[in-house]
């Protein structure tokens, strides 16, 4: 069902990268959703009435206010698809985030009236009225909301979109709770034994959890998140592919919405290769970045020494002494300038961002320390970076 809809409804549907085409897909997964959780509340709601449970209500206004995210969804995403103007130089990508976010509020909203709900009704119990229909058409519920789930991951892992996998995510929170309320309407019918509204509790307290979820999801790409391992090495291995480029470091990826990022990052080129010649290899491949990678590459040329033996000996001692003091450190832009009486070792020194101010200050002094016991002259100009790459879970 999932390829058929995509093959009908999204023209050059496997061309992710492209903005219009991955703005068909969220349209499409947008409409679905409507549609789907549309249905989904007048059933349960009818349902709630009939049987006099909130456990069932609030699933259905669970579903409501799903299908209000799915209209916000679609506004968001038709919005994030307007072009740059001059206000918005980076276009307007961002505001699938922001949609997104809202989403999350509106969820969080159902889950704590329905939570006071809940205990209203644990506090003040009312008879529930066990119909088989009922069960019936919550068993269609959380078969819809599975499909839904499958939809929604399938289509987010095709265009890589946090707001389709949180909607993967909150719909599995459906059937979980949808499955709760089905388990305490088949407790009632055996024991006679109302737990409705302690169910009731259990629901909302999933649907803001889920509501909890989405706004982490969407807030991490507005306030600006790590690098992701892949997209470091995707994008470090494209740059030193090339020809004349010996190494890379100092990436940073900015994210303006989903397929619209910005990149910097520094490249070693030889010291001794004419300037001109460095720049357009630099050049070609930032057009190349452009069209391949789909991202505004900025790439920042640093001369390196490449042959000259003193100064490559100098560097791998300081990078085995570095080794030896702390493996998740490392050096870049290492440059050796002599004079009469000292040696100046001048380099940056990439520090992981998660060390505290103490031990940032303290490493570089070491290090110092330990190049002064290799040789007095050495004196050293040390820059402290930081690794902005996510580290990856075990």
């Amino acid at each position: 069902m999932t390829e058929f809809l995509v093959r009908h409804f999204i023209k050059d549907y496997q061309d992710v990268e492209k903005v219009s085409v991955r703005t068909a897909y969220g349209v499409l997964a947008s409409i679905v959703g409507i549609c789907c959780n549309i249905f989904l509340f007048a059933a349960k709601f009818i349902i709630g009435l009939v049987i006099h449970s909130v456990s069932v209500t609030a699933d259905a206004f669970n579903n409501l206010s799903d299908a209000g995210s799915s209209i916000i969804s679609f506004v968001g995403v038709k919005m994030a698809e307007k072009p740059a103007d001059k206000d918005h130089p980076f276009g307007h990508g961002r505001i699938e985030y922001i949609a997104a976010l809202v989403v999350s509020f509106l969820v969080l909203e159902v889950g704590f009236t329905f939570l006071k709900d809940s205990i209203g009704r644990i506090r003040e119990p009312e008879d529930l009225n066990f119909q088989a229909v009922s069960v019936v058409i919550l068993l269609l519920s959380i078969a819809v909301k599975l499909w839904m789930g499958m939809f929604n991951r399938k289509l987010g892992e095709k265009i890589d979109s946090k707001v389709m996998m949180a909607v993967f995510t909150d719909s599995m929170g459906d059937v979980i709770t949808t499955g709760a309320t089905i388990l305490s309407i088949l407790f009632f019918a055996v024991t006679g034994i109302n737990i409705d509204g302690i169910v009731g509790v259990g629901v909302a307290l999933v649907v803001m959890w889920a509501g909890v979820g989405i706004a982490k999801d969407t807030l991490e790409p507005l306030i600006g998140e790590a690098i992701d391992p892949e997209v470091y090495e995707k994008i470090k291995t494209f740059v030193e592919s090339y020809d004349g480029i010996e190494g890379t470091h100092d990436l940073i990826v900015h994210n303006y919405g989903p397929g619209r990022s910005m990149a910097s990052i520094h490249a070693e080129v030889p010291n001794d290769v004419d300037i001109e010649q460095s720049h357009e290899i630099i050049d070609r491949i930032e057009r190349d970045a452009g069209k391949k990678l789909g991202i505004f590459l900025v790439i920042h040329m640093d001369p390196v020494e490449m042959k000259d033996e003193r100064v490559l000996n100098i560097r791998r001692k300081t990078e085995e002494i570095l080794k030896e003091m702390d493996p998740a450190c490392s050096i870049h832009d290492f440059r050796v300038v002599r004079g009469e009486e000292q040696s100046n070792l001048i380099f940056d020194m990439v520090i992981p961002i998660e060390y505290d101010e103490e031990k940032r200050k303290e490493l570089p002094l070491k290090l110092k320390e330990r190049l002064k016991e290799l040789d007095p002259r050495y004196e050293c100009v040390i820059t402290v970076d930081y690794d902005y790459v996510a580290k990856q879970e075990d």
